[in-house]
């Protein structure tokens, strides 16, 4: 039950004072009636940070939550924020706003129209749900001053979000996030016109960019796709499994496929948006078979062979195949496809431009990704550069590296996440759809899978064999006791020398909380460095690489762990099987999930 002391009192009079919204009010209310102070407390002495990934929570009452009232204060700091920095794009661009089609989603996104119409600044508001790399893909078309999405992406029915992209399109990087989050703390009072979303309605300030937005996507895609792939879509009639996951893909991919000739059939019970994702326990597609289920059922009964999935905002993208003679269904993984889709970036950019030199030419992933690209580029004398996780810093390093006359023909991520081009400096499934479709079909000629393909790749390029998983831990002091015992598991900051009575050694660690990396002559990192989450990396000396991390959306410790062998190396089962016998090793020894209560991820 907890006590009620003056702090608390005043956050209560105050919460009771400034929120308009009857549910969150009333809830407050009842807290306070029934003296659940600890509850209280909870909920109003605790704020929901801004960081780089805007805002991402419960939807629920109190400032620890995502809510109207918490939503007005984050417009009204972002407001100020603007106008300190740039106040000139902000009049005469303004900024660009989306949604996709969670609970409050629209109403968090007319709430932070308002703000900025009654502050006399131009709005593009999108008329209905949209994918996020829309968002994006807007910021550039229209070079608005900033660009929000209200999503929780993938994150359970319960969250709500609200994603910031900066002027050059991509998200924003620190100190962006601390300067809005000042602005939000030096803006808290909520103004009255703040609530008024009426102004909608009778402004001329307000612009729906949708149908100019969808043109121009739909031109660049047109635009990318070589002549010849479009008859290869349509001559080979591969037929496509397609799941929204409950999200907002499905009508924009049916366009994107109309175009370029492919066929699909949707998995119907999640074709449409909904808010409770009522067929899935997660709405996920990274997930893996769990989440696909539908898909399968779908695909078996339509003779279908490829399913391709979104993600409920469709920034996402998972692909699944079955092989025609044991009727089993191959989920790839996120670097399997980052694998695929890299080849085939590659190819296509060759194949329009066959005399260009690749010295301009760039690729990139994240440090918790497959080194497949690494292995290519070696052999192929493209660039390729690691990023921290995250496509914030691939988009703003493609932007920086687009300035200097460079071309960034693909990134990714192993959590599924892919830029094919530079058109959305974010990750785009829809796009990524496209792409594996279009590769899909023109593979179809060539008599191979895409499992088949990605077997050829491994041989030119060399195995890549990763194990990545996570496990759930809602104690923050818990994880945190977790890395601390890894930083000074022999004594004070002495990192693990090896696993299994050292069968295996490091050979180099990189601590990205810390800055600690003994790669580098003075032992501090170039990558950059966060105290906020915690990210160490293994390299061990037989060539495996691993990097424990915690999520910063999610209450995960997440692992990563991969194997790279040379084109010569043929026993793969020899590398699978060191492979899960050093994962193994380092998740008792590091993490140890059971002394510490860690709940696996579930199948």
């Amino acid at each position: 039950m907890g006590k009620q002391d003056s702090q608390l009192d005043e956050k209560i009079q105050e919460w009771l004072a400034w929120d308009k919204n009857p549910t969150t009010s009333a809830t407050i209310k009842k807290l306070l009636e029934e003296k659940k102070f600890d509850e209280l407390s909870e909920k109003l002495l605790k704020r929901l940070s801004f960081g780089t990934a805007g805002l991402r929570g419960k939807m629920d009452a109190g400032y620890s939550a995502m809510n109207d009232l918490v939503i007005i204060q984050t417009g009204q700091g972002l407001l100020k924020y603007l106008e300190h920095c740039d106040k000139k794009l902000l009049k005469g661009s303004g900024i660009v706003i989306g949604y996709d089609g969670r609970h409050n989603s629209k109403r968090f996104a007319e709430l932070t129209a308002a703000i900025f119409l009654h502050a006399g600044y131009p709005v593009r508001l999108f008329g209905r749900v949209v994918p996020t790399p829309f968002v994006p893909f807007a910021v550039s078309k229209y070079k608005t001053a900033i660009g929000v999405m209200v999503t929780a992406s993938h994150n359970p029915k319960e969250d709500n979000g609200y994603k910031v992209y900066g002027p050059n399109s991509s998200q924003i990087v620190s100190p962006v996030d601390k300067d809005i989050q000042r602005n939000i703390l030096e803006n808290l009072v909520p103004l009255a016109t703040s609530w008024d979303t009426g102004i909608l309605k009778s402004t001329k300030l307000l612009t729906d960019p949708l149908e100019e937005t969808l043109d121009g996507y739909l031109n660049v895609i047109k635009d990318t796709i070589l002549p010849e792939h479009i008859e290869y879509n349509r001559k080979a009639k591969v037929l496509f499994t397609y799941t929204a996951m409950h999200g907002v893909g499905y009508g924009y991919v049916k366009k994107v496929f109309d175009l370029i000739g492919v066929q699909m059939v949707p998995v119907e019970k999640q074709k449409d948006p909904h808010p409770d994702f009522p067929t899935v326990k997660f709405p996920n597609p990274e997930e893996g078979k769990s989440s696909l289920e539908l898909s399968f059922k779908t695909a078996n009964e339509k003779k279908s062979r490829v399913i391709i999935a979104n993600d409920p905002d469709a920034d996402r993208m998972a692909t699944a195949e079955k092989n025609e003679k044991t009727g089993e269904w191959k989920v790839f993984t996120g670097n399997e496809l980052g694998a695929l889709l890299g080849w085939w970036c590659l190819y296509c950019f060759k194949t329009k431009y066959p005399n260009e030199d690749l010295k301009n030419i760039y690729m990139m992933s994240s440090t918790v990704s497959s080194m497949i690209l690494r292995s290519m580029s070696q052999k192929e004398g493209f660039n390729f550069i690691e990023t921290l996780t995250g496509f914030k810093w691939m988009g703003n390093k493609s932007y920086e590296l687009l300035k200097q006359g460079k071309k960034v023909i693909f990134a990714y991520e192993e959590a599924i996440g892919y830029c094919c081009g530079t058109a959305v400096l974010d990750k785009d499934g829809i796009s990524a759809a496209f792409q594996v479709a279009t590769l899909t079909s023109f593979l179809h000629f060539q008599k191979k899978t895409l499992s088949e393909k990605l077997e050829e790749i491994y041989n030119e390029y060399g195995y890549h064999v990763s194990r990545n998983s996570y496990f759930i831990c809602h104690d923050g002091e818990k994880i945190k006791r977790i890395f601390e015992r890894i930083r000074n598991i022999s004594g004070p900051n002495t990192y693990p020398s090896g696993i299994l009575g050292a069968k295996y050694k490091v050979n180099t660690v990189r601590d990205l909380t810390t800055g600690y990396d003994n790669t580098q002559p003075d032992n501090k990192a170039i990558l950059p460095v966060s105290k906020s989450n915690q990210m160490v990396t293994f390299n061990f000396t037989n060539g495996l690489v691993c990097t424990l991390r915690t999520s910063g959306t999610e209450p995960k410790i997440k692992y990563y762990t991969e194997m790279c062998a040379s084109p010569d190396t043929t026993d793969r089962q020899a590398i699978v099987a060191t492979l899960n016998e050093m994962a193994d090793g380092l998740i008792e020894e590091l993490l140890q999930p059971v002394q510490n209560e860690l709940i696996p991820k579930s199948d």
